[in-house]
């Protein structure tokens, strides 16, 4: 079997081309957060001719930011932005969707337990590993679809209640 050229023309091992462009939009992705046009840049990745990996590069890259900017005043003018670059696409909306729900969480702000209930694994699985909210940490110690999630809610109650 011969050697073939990979994307960037030098003889060696192959580069599968969905794998070259996911690093390449995630890179595109990381210089358009240091600046302006984000959101831009958000919607150039889903126009590529490969939707499940522009979904997946944009999913990655908000799961980057939003923990960045969690803490941050920013959060909500950057999640709409990125909200309306998303569009209707459902992977990467439910993810936006279930940030600015541990975003409310962690900001104390008002939020529902049957929406932290019906988040995704991965949402209830950051959330018991992030948050310190009494509530929700409580709530996903019962509730949790996992025993991972339950057990780690559980064991950060008890770390919380015997610290005081």
């Amino acid at each position: 079997m011969g050697r073939r050229e990979n994307q960037t023309g030098a003889e060696g091992t192959a580069t599968v081309p969905e794998h070259w462009r996911y690093g390449r939009h995630l890179d595109a992705l990381a210089t358009a957060a240091a600046g302006a046009g984000e959101a831009d840049a958000v919607a150039a990745v889903l126009r590529d001719r490969d939707p499940v990996m522009a979904e997946s590069a944009v999913v990655t890259h908000l799961d980057r930011r939003a923990a960045q900017l969690l803490t941050d005043p920013r959060f909500p003018g950057w999640a709409r932005e990125m909200g309306t670059a998303i569009g209707p696409r459902a992977f990467p909306a439910r993810r936006l969707r279930e940030w600015t729900l541990l975003k409310t969480i962690a900001d104390g702000g008002p939020w529902s337990p049957a929406e932290l209930t019906a988040a995704s694994d991965w949402c209830q699985r950051t959330a018991a590993g992030s948050l310190g909210s009494h509530e929700a940490l409580g709530l996903l110690a019962a509730t949790a679809r996992t025993h991972r999630v339950r057990t780690v809610a559980a064991a950060r109650l008890r770390r919380r209640n015997a610290a005081g």
